[in-house]
């Protein structure tokens, strides 16, 4: 029996699709909105809530593409409301602003 030492295992990046730019991306670098069981629609930060998921990139001009093409209320397959588009647009400001 042969082994390569000098193989190195490569773990896989997991990329998601963005909902207003379309851009691939690590799945680390978007942020996720879920629709719960219960229709319930939230921004998720730890990524694992059960539940539909959504990414989009941190930045405005993704949340506006966004809701300009419907792509929340198409992937989430529901009426997205705005007071989630608002609680996006407010966690989006904090993490552009710097501490």
């Amino acid at each position: 029996m042969s082994t390569n030492i000098n193989a190195v295992k490569k773990n896989k990046v997991p990329l998601r699709q963005c909902v207003g730019c379309k851009e691939m991306r690590s799945k680390k670098e978007l942020l996720r909105i879920v629709r719960t069981e219960e229709g319930h629609v939230m921004l998720d930060p730890t990524g694992r809530k059960n539940g539909r998921g959504a990414y989009i990139c941190p930045s405005r001009d993704c949340l506006k593409l966004a809701i300009k093409n419907h792509g929340l209320n198409r992937t989430l397959k529901c009426e997205v409301g705005e007071s989630v588009y608002e609680e996006l647009e407010k966690e989006l400001e904090a993490l552009e602003k710097p501490e």
